[in-house]
């Protein structure tokens, strides 16, 4: 795709997503972290409830590090994959406690060193926590730049490349935000309402498979 198109297409996204952010409820950089780790696979409606309940006692990692993984699992069970999930948290507490004095770090490259901590979970604290640039691409980013036509790459990591060459650097961060809103509302893995959608003269998708038919 050429960079005019992207930029159509991201207007249109900011216009129609004007506050878009976040919908995980956290307080502190170590309460996203923990909140995006319990998200994979699960919703943020269901994260929110969860961690409602396990940051009253504990929502700092020298806190989390008391609770045991069965105790730990007691409070996410709801969220799935409960056992890796309470293994990768209560690891990376402990690594926040051993490698950065308590603090989590304000940097991609760091928040990977964290034990279960991927490129997409340091991507969304870093552009949430600490207003980075980045864009981190989960199933709806990827669903729907592939769609747009703004990557085509076949992994995650690469699909990243591609959106940071086409999309202006100080949008980053929005507009993962905008990719997510578009894709849960309008996008969607099954049916999704490419008849009504605003980007459709821009889309891809739209083109090969609706115009002409």
């Amino acid at each position: 795709m050429d960079k005019k198109t992207c930029d159509k297409i991201i207007d249109k996204l900011k216009n129609m997503y004007p506050d878009a952010e976040t919908a995980l409820e956290f307080n502190s950089p170590y309460e996203l972290l923990v909140a995006v780790i319990l998200s994979a696979q699960c919703t943020d409606k269901r994260v929110n409830i969860v961690t409602k309940e396990l940051f009253k006692q504990y929502n700092t990692p020298q806190k989390m590090v008391t609770l045991s993984q069965e105790g730990l699992e007691d409070y996410i069970h709801s969220c799935g994959f409960y056992h890796a999930k309470a293994s990768h948290i209560l690891k990376a507490s402990q690594d926040i406690l051993d490698k950065f004095n308590g603090q989590v770090p304000d940097n991609v490259e760091d928040l990977q060193k964290l034990a279960g901590v991927g490129r997409k979970t340091a991507n969304v604290v870093y552009s949430v926590a600490f207003n980075g640039q980045a864009i981190a691409v989960d199933t709806h980013v990827f669903r729907v730049s592939h769609r747009l036509g703004l990557a085509d790459a076949k992994d995650v990591f690469n699909t990243e490349m591609q959106l940071n060459r086409l999309i202006d650097k100080d949008l980053w961060r929005h507009a993962h935000h905008f990719l997510i809103n578009h894709g849960r509302q309008v996008c969607s893995a099954r049916n999704p309402k490419c008849q009504t959608c605003q980007l459709n003269t821009l889309c891809k998708y739209y083109k090969e498979n609706f115009e002409n038919n």
